[in-house]
C-alpha cells in the first residue's frame, strides 16, 4: 500500500521518538514512525558502554509503552547517592552530601539500564505492534496544513493529524517550521565509558565534583561476564577530553582511577569509549502548525544530573496523555497545553544545571569553599534533602 492515513507521525526513532510511538500504539492510536537509519528487529548488538539513567518519574512512559517488560537486560536501580567535590588525583573533601532512597519510600530513585537494551526492546516492539508503520530506513518529507499533515516516506504517502520532530539536536522539521533555538556553548566534552571494578557498587551512584566537570560512576547489573559493573559519564574541557582519547586502554584506565578514586579496588575498561562535545540548547516554542517537538529537538542540557533523556520521555509522557484523550492530536489546543506543560520545566532544568556547572567547574577556592559547606548543610537539612531526592526522582 503506498497511500495510508495515520493518528500521529513521528520523524526519529531514537529512545524518545520510538518510546512515544509504542505510548501511542499501546493507547490504541495509529502512529507512522520514520528513520534514517535501519532498525532490526532482532537486533543484539555487542556491549558498547553505554547506558541510560531513568528516574523514578520517567519510567512510566516505558512501563506504558510496553518496554520496560521488554528489557532483555535486567535495570540496576539506584538504591543511594553520594556526592562529594575534589580535584583530580585526591580524596575527595569530607564535607559531602549523601541520599538514601529510603527517606522517601521504597522505590529506588532510578534505575541503570544498557543502552543495547532499550534499543533492543524498542526495535522488537515496534516490529510487533500493529498499530506502528515503521518505515526505516527513509528519508521523509513533509507538508503540513492547518487541517493536515502529509509526509512522504519510503515510497509512500501518509496523511497524519499531527507530526511530532523527535529527530534530534539538528531537526530539520524544527528548521522547516522556522523556530529560532538558543546554544550555549561549554567548551566542555564527555567521556562516556564502562569499567568492571573489584568490589561491589551496592547500587550506590557517585558524583564527584571536578574543577574540569563532574564525573558520575553508575551501577549497572551484572551480566555473564562482569560481576561487577559500572557506568562512567565525565566531562572535561574539550582540550583534555581530545588527549584522554588518545590514550590507550591502560592509560586511560588510570585516568579514570584519579577521579573514580579507590572505593571499588582494581578496576578495568570494558567496551568502547565515546566522547560528545557538549552544549545546552533551547527551541523558541514548541509547537507550529500540526508540529510538535520532543526531546533533543526542542531541548538539550548539561548532562550533570543526568537529566537529558528524562526530560525527553517526560516530553512523549505528556504529549502522549494529551492525545490519548483528544480527537485531534494536532489541534491548537492540544499544542498549547502540551507547551505550557513542559516548555517551563525544561527551561527550569536548562537552569538548574547551566548554574550547577558553573559553580561546580572551577578551581577558584573561595568558591570551592562555599560550595563544600552548602553541601555538608544540605546533608544535615532532612527536609532540604527530600526535595531534593524527589527532584532526582522526577516527581
Amino acid at each position: 500500500m503506498n497511500h495510508g492515513s495515520v493518528d500521529v507521525a513521528i520523524i526519529g526513532a531514537g529512545p524518545v521518538g520510538g518510546a512515544l510511538a509504542c505510548r501511542l500504539a499501546a493507547a490504541g492510536k495509529t502512529v507512522a514512525l520514520v528513520d534514517k537509519a535501519a532498525l532490526p528487529p532482532m537486533e543484539h548488538p555487542d556491549f558498547d558502554g553505554r547506558a541510560y539513567a531513568i528516574a523514578a518519574g520517567s519510567r512510566h512512559l516505558l512501563d506504558e509503552a510496553g518496554l520496560w517488560e521488554g528489557l532483555p537486560y535486567t535495570p540496576c536501580p539506584i538504591l543511594k547517592i553520594h556526592v562529594t567535590d575534589g580535584k583530580v588525583g585526591r580524596p575527595a573533601s569530607p564535607l559531602n552530601l549523601h541520599f538514601d532512597h529510603a527517606a522517601v519510600g521504597n522505590d529506588p530513585f532510578g534505575w541503570i539500564i544498557e543502552a543495547r537494551a532499550l534499543r533492543i526492546a524498542l526495535n522488537q516492539r515496534l516490529h510487533n505492534d500493529r498499530n506502528i508503520m515503521l518505515l526505516a530506513p527513509a528519508e521523509a518529507r513533509v507538508t503540513r496544513t492547518a487541517d493536515s499533515v502529509h509526509v512522504k516516506a519510503g515510497g509512500k504517502e501518509i496523511t497524519a493529524k499531527l507530526v511530532v520532530a523527535a529527530d534530534g539536536r539538528n531537526s530539520r522539521l524544527r528548521a522547516e517550521a522556522g523556530i529560532p533555538v538558543t546554544n550555549i556553548p561549554y567548551r566542555q566534552s564527555a567521556v562516556v565509558c564502562a569499567i568492571t571494578h573489584e568490589k561491589p557498587h551496592h547500587g550506590v551512584a557517585l558524583e564527584h565534583f571536578l574543577p574540569g566537570g563532574p564525573f558520575a560512576q553508575l551501577p549497572m547489573s551484572a551480566t555473564e561476564d562482569y560481576e561487577n559493573l559500572s557506568a562512567i559519564v565525565f566531562t572535561d574541557s574539550t582540550g583534555i577530553v581530545a588527549r584522554l582519547g588518545q590514550l590507550d586502554g591502560e592509560k586511560f584506565t588510570r585516568e579514570v582511577e584519579k577521579r573514580l578514586g579507590a572505593h571499588l579496588g582494581a578496576i578495568r575498561l570494558i567496551g568502547r569509549r565515546w566522547t560528545y562535545p557538549l552544549s545546552a540548547m533551547h527551541a523558541a516554542r514548541y509547537t507550529s502548525t500540526r508540529l510538535a517537538l520532543v526531546g533533543d529537538s526542542a531541548h538539550g542540557i548539561h548532562p550533570i544530573a543526568g537529566q537529558g533523556l528524562n526530560l525527553g520521555l517526560r516530553d512523549a509522557l505528556a504529549l502522549a496523555d494529551l492525545i490519548a484523550v483528544s480527537d485531534d492530536p494536532g489541534s491548537p489546543a492540544l499544542l498549547a497545553a502540551y507547551q505550557a506543560a513542559r516548555r517551563p520545566a525544561n527551561l527550569l532544568m536548562l537552569a538548574a544545571t547551566d548554574s550547577l556547572d558553573r559553580l561546580f567547574s572551577t578551581n577558584n577556592p573561595a568558591i570551592r569553599l562555599a560550595r563544600d559547606v552548602g553541601l555538608a548543610a544540605v546533608n544535615r537539612m532532612p527536609n532540604l534533602k527530600r526535595r531534593f531526592m524527589l527532584a532526582a526522582m522526577g516527581r
